[in-house]
């Protein structure tokens, strides 16, 4: 099914300018020369292609990013020397400052140029990777829609903790908006970013993600190393697909509105992360169950589910720390509804034959990898795609989220 797609204004049909990107010292963003619109023409017509085979529905028109400001985490190489720091990437040149970039939502942005500015008056050395000496590697931050910050310093040894609390007034007074501080140890050379070991340095432990989900506030808690989708308004508009999908009775739409079949009353979410599909379909009155391998985010998860308890929500959920696959197979019983929204890698063959087996009536999978996302839909056998949307959570870029409403044919 082909339709025009929706242009937001005149300047989604211009490329984005960025002078990083004109004077060769960034190419992260291998697409911002082409214009938005056109960005998303390809990138429909990559998904369409991937999942023909599958499809017994209709595509919904692509959503499209706004084209900047719209990233809510940067993972900031820390280069230069201790006295002139700088932020950004290891580009074509070496060590780039990227304060200027044009991506990063306005807190990020602000905060980059203060951040670099404590980097050197704490005296920490940038670790440089030929020589594998000095002692900090990066500064990841992470905003939330309300403007907090989570700021992670990453580091080489635990020494670097005591400047940290020393100095954390001090940060807060360059970045006021520094809510969640926090070091984390990485001693290893290798292309790892993280290591295992996190040091809160603020009070507070958590980062309030306060979402507009089907018209309804939903408050999630990020903690230092739970992931997150990096496009705020894209997760939104995910959970709200989710609510509206999956909550729809199957049999909706018919000739017969008398036989409409009653809605799912319960989900798994696998790869739950935070819990953000599992709280917006919890809220929505379903009973839901979150997997996720990272405690982290369960615990997250779970005081976030608290909450929402507490506040009256009508439906219900519950967190597990375990291995997806794994813990479905041991299940006896089985959900109306199974979500998954796995790495780029897909749920594999494993999970997907299970997922044939189950009689699991609907499964609603969101990729930011269309390829892998085609291979598990092939693997599953029985399904076939009832909607699927394209979402421009990646702009500039040749990535992409696609979300798919699957329902069992029986075949």
């Amino acid at each position: 099914m082909r339709f025009p797609l929706p242009v937001r204004d005149a300047v989604t049909e211009t490329p984005l300018e960025c002078h990083y990107h004109d004077q060769g010292l960034c190419r992260s963003c291998t697409l911002i020369e082409v214009p938005q619109d056109q960005q998303l023409v390809a990138k429909q017509a990559r998904a369409e292609e991937a999942l023909a085979p599958y499809m017994g529905g209709d595509w919904l028109e692509p959503w499209a990013s706004g084209r900047e400001a719209f990233r809510n985490k940067v993972k900031l190489v820390v280069t230069g020397t201790a006295a002139r720091p700088r932020l950004g990437i290891l580009g074509p040149k070496g060590g780039q400052d990227l304060r200027d970039c044009p991506l990063p939502t306005p807190g990020i942005q602000l905060a980059t140029p203060a951040l670099a500015q404590f980097v050197s008056e704490c005296g920490f050395q940038p670790y440089d990777v030929a020589s594998d000496r000095g002692v900090l590697k990066f500064v990841i931050v992470t905003e939330s829609p309300s403007g907090e910050l989570m700021i992670r310093f990453v580091a080489r040894r635990r020494g670097v903790q005591g400047m940290l609390f020393k100095k954390l007034e001090r940060l807060r007074e360059l970045v006021p908006a520094a809510w969640v501080v926090s070091l984390n140890v990485q001693p290893e050379h290798k292309a790892v970013i993280e290591g295992e070991e996190e040091i809160l340095i603020s009070e507070e432990s958590e980062l309030p993600m306060r979402l507009d989900v089907a018209g309804a506030e939903l408050s999630l808690n990020l903690r230092p190393k739970s992931f997150f989708q990096t496009n705020t308004e894209a997760a939104q508009v995910l959970y709200s697909l989710a609510v509206e999908w999956v909550t729809e009775p199957a049999g909706a739409g018919a000739d017969a509105p008398g036989r409409v079949a009653a809605g799912p009353t319960t989900a798994w979410d696998l790869y739950c992360g935070v819990g953000g599909f599992a709280l917006a379909l919890s809220r929505a009155g379903m009973s839901v169950v979150g997997v996720e391998t990272q405690e982290q985010a369960v615990e997250a998860a779970r005081e976030s589910a608290k909450k929402m308890a507490a506040a009256g929500a009508p439906g219900e959920a519950r967190f597990v720390v375990a291995d997806a696959r794994t813990w479905a197979e041991e299940q006896d019983e089985r959900p109306d509804v199974v979500v998954v929204n796995p790495p780029r890698r897909g749920i594999g063959p494993e999970l997907a034959a299970w997922i044939a087996r189950s009689g699991v009536g609907t499964v609603l999978y969101s990729s930011c990898n269309v390829t892998s996302l085609a291979k598990d839909v092939a693997a599953m056998g029985g399904y076939e795609v009832a909607k699927a949307q394209v979402v421009d959570m990646f702009p500039h870029t040749a990535h992409f989220e696609t979300v798919v409403l699957l329902r069992r044919t029986g075949r």
